[in-house]
């Protein structure tokens, strides 16, 4: 069975179990340069609008070699865009954010739109085009080469909430969110319009899920009330599900949020989730055992090995030990995507993240 035929029985698309469980996982800089170079393949790095999405989409040709089941595409930046110098090693990107380099991420140090406080204001203030030229090029040679062999995903992260106050400011925005400011509903629109014309135009060109999310959740708690998430963005995921079914029924969706993000579950399986990921361990209703009794008929489980602890540790033997549990507890009906709960960085060892793949096909 190759790699396509192991996920879509895995998700219940086609009849049959899957001979074992699917692997997928995403490689920091550090890893892909490793990996590129130790296996001889080229690590063709495309720009992502948002710049921490770039490992997502890049390097394909390095992790199919690896062994992940599944190839990841997404948009990239317009044809001609380079990110623009401010100062030091502080760059702007498309959206007008100024992104600094940490030795893990890309943080935003300045907000486009941190001083708004107005409708006029957001009205005002241009959004990249989700369609300009060149956004989606890598992406579809990619799933033209792997289509056939491989389960092709959609990204779409930082899909409304996450992106929104990225270009506010956390405090600002939760605090308009709070106060139920008039310019709010504006930018969500806004933000809404833009993520559904990427996914649009990623089941247009064949993806076989489109993979939505932005980070809901803390290590104990939601960073936002359910109550609040079910009535300003429960029914904009709705709608998005709605409208590309229209385009293609057949493609299955994948709502993505670390943290402690449980209280959620029935309602992302109310509007249409069929897989549920990045199963952080270490969260309060995270337990395998748990989700799979309460939800395991109902939804698919992607991610759920633990980045934070497990894997920077190298322990080898801990590591088998825990893929086999969760394959126990997760796995056994298929219904499980095996990966780890984020992408693998820099302090994660190369030998652990072999011995992770092998353990995994091993089962």
């Amino acid at each position: 069975m190759n790699s396509r035929e192991r996920v879509l029985r895995a998700f219940h698309l086609v009849p049959g179990k899957p001979d074992r469980p699917p692997v997928q996982f995403d490689l920091c800089r550090n890893l892909t340069d490793h990996f590129s170079k130790a296996l001889g393949i080229p690590a063709d790095y495309a720009l992502s609008y948002y710049e921490d999405l770039t490992y997502r989409i890049s390097a394909n040709a390095v992790r199919t070699a690896l062994g992940s089941d599944c190839v990841i595409v997404g948009g990239t930046v317009r044809d001609g865009f380079v990110p623009k110098k401010t100062s030091g090693d502080i760059s702007e990107n498309e959206f007008g954010m100024h992104m600094k380099p940490t030795p893990l991420y890309m943080e935003v140090v300045r907000c486009p739109l941190a001083e708004a406080s107005t409708l006029e204001e957001i009205e005002k203030y241009a959004f990249p085009d989700a369609y300009a030229p060149g956004r989606f090029v890598k992406a579809r040679c990619d799933i033209a080469k792997y289509k056939n062999d491989y389960f092709i995903i959609g990204d779409c992260e930082l899909s409304i909430f996450e992106l929104a106050w990225h270009l506010t400011g956390m405090q600002e925005y939760m605090m308009a969110m709070a106060m139920e400011e008039p310019w709010i509903q504006a930018l969500n629109d806004k933000v809404e319009a833009w993520t559904l014309g990427l996914a649009r135009q990623l089941v247009e060109a064949g993806v076989d899920a489109i993979w939505f999310g932005e980070d809901l959740g803390t290590q104990t708690s939601m960073l936002i009330s359910p109550d609040m998430w079910r009535a300003e963005f429960k029914p904009r995921y709705a709608r998005m599900i709605a409208e590309l079914r229209e385009i293609n029924p057949d493609v299955l969706y994948i709502i993505h949020s670390d943290g402690a993000v449980a209280p959620l579950v029935d309602d992302f399986i109310e509007i249409g989730f069929s897989v549920y990921n990045p199963v952080q361990p270490n969260v309060p209703g995270s337990d395998p055992e748990e989700l799979n009794q309460k939800y395991g008929e109902r939804i698919s489980f992607f991610g759920g090995i633990d980045q934070q602890v497990l894997l920077p540790s190298g322990d080898v033997q801990a590591l088998r030990q825990e893929i086999k549990r969760r394959y126990q507890v997760m796995g056994l009906d298929g219904n499980y995507l095996m990966a780890p709960a984020h992408i693998i960085q820099a302090d994660v060892a190369p030998e652990t993240v072999v011995a992770m793949i092998e353990a995994i096909k091993a089962l």
